[in-house]
């Protein structure tokens, strides 16, 4: 690998109510090595569109923004579908960024939902659509920009330490759960 790796964050959102409406917690887990060097929060509004500024701004604002070398994501959205826009995140941090799901998602339910259901769905469909289907890389599926296929795979290696999942995503995932629901549950 051209770079070294060692410094990336996960992102993931916090637990919400299946009516809830409002904003969701986003925690980011900055991971020097395998060691958890720090925690970012935001907020993102559920269904909304601000998830891809929210995570801009979190880590330009943030310490660790000159030590990062790539950006994971449990999954291309965050609180519902507030979908975030993986070419942009790339282009305003040059950092790679690396979307990462256990399961191949169900990508004619997410369209149905998004078409007919959420405010704004046509465009952040468009935004799941440029992407193209996740690709099985390394136990997990994966989506990535601003990084070949072969280097996305060994980062998610360099991290899954503790089953298939990055632990930044990992740790991410356990404190905001922790943080919204009173304690973590489950894995990410």
């Amino acid at each position: 690998m051209p770079r070294r790796w060692s410094h990336v964050i996960g992102i993931d959102d916090g637990a919400f109510e299946r009516q809830h409406r409002g904003d969701v917690l986003v925690v980011g887990a900055v991971f020097a090595k395998l060691r958890l060097e720090g925690v970012l929060s935001g907020r993102v509004r559920r269904d909304g569109r601000n998830a891809t500024d929210t995570i801009v701004r979190m880590i330009q604002q943030s310490r660790f923004a000159t030590q990062l070398h790539a950006v994971l994501l449990q999954g291309v959205a965050l609180a519902g579908f507030n979908v975030i826009d993986l070419y942009a995140v790339h282009r305003e941090l040059a950092l790679p960024v690396i979307a990462v799901a256990r399961r191949q998602p169900d990508y004619a339910a997410i369209e149905r939902a998004l078409l007919t259901r959420v405010p704004g769905g046509r465009r952040k469909w468009r935004l799941i659509e440029q992407l193209g289907p996740m690709e099985a890389v390394g136990g997990v599926y994966a989506q990535y920009v601003g990084i070949d296929a072969r280097t996305a795979a060994a980062v998610i290696n360099r991290f899954a330490v503790n089953g298939a999942l990055p632990e930044p995503i990992r740790v991410a995932h356990l404190i905001a759960a922790g943080v919204s629901r009173g304690e973590s549950r489950h894995r990410a």
